[in-house]
């Protein structure tokens, strides 16, 4: 097993991981709201593409931790809880916003910036910390 990365290049990984699923889950968005999705099913579905990508990276690069399912369960719960977050943040700045250009991905980066830090934070202190 490979020592733990630093405080810094975790947090350097997790950005860049997070890009990527950002990446993901914004372009399944605007597909699907462009197919005529509702707003929070096409926000659902596109944060489980996002939040899988983002724990199968995170996993094994940012965190560099053997599969495990108590892991991959801990995750589960974590992304149900910022789903919540994520989806009400989202909506609530997507209707604020009403009839504006920039209205989506606003609305997105606020939400997805808010459950960024919260996943960072459980996963690093909780589930992925130092074994």
């Amino acid at each position: 097993m490979s020592p733990q990365l630093s405080l810094k290049t975790q947090i350097w990984r997790f950005l860049v991981t997070g890009g990527l699923a950002a990446v993901v889950d914004f372009g399944l968005y605007v597909l699907m709201l462009a197919a005529g999705l509702h707003v929070n099913i096409a926000k659902t579905l596109s944060f489980i593409a996002g939040t899988t990508t983002a724990y199968l990276i995170n996993r094994r690069w940012t965190f560099q931790a053997p599969p495990s399912k108590a892991r991959f369960i801990a995750v589960c719960v974590l992304y149900a809880l910022t789903y919540a977050v994520q989806v009400g943040i989202n909506y609530f700045f997507y209707m604020e916003f009403d009839e504006k250009p920039w209205r989506v991905p606003v609305a997105f980066v606020i939400a997805q910036g808010t459950a960024t830090v919260i996943n960072f934070i459980v996963q690093r202190a909780v589930i992925f910390r130092l074994r």
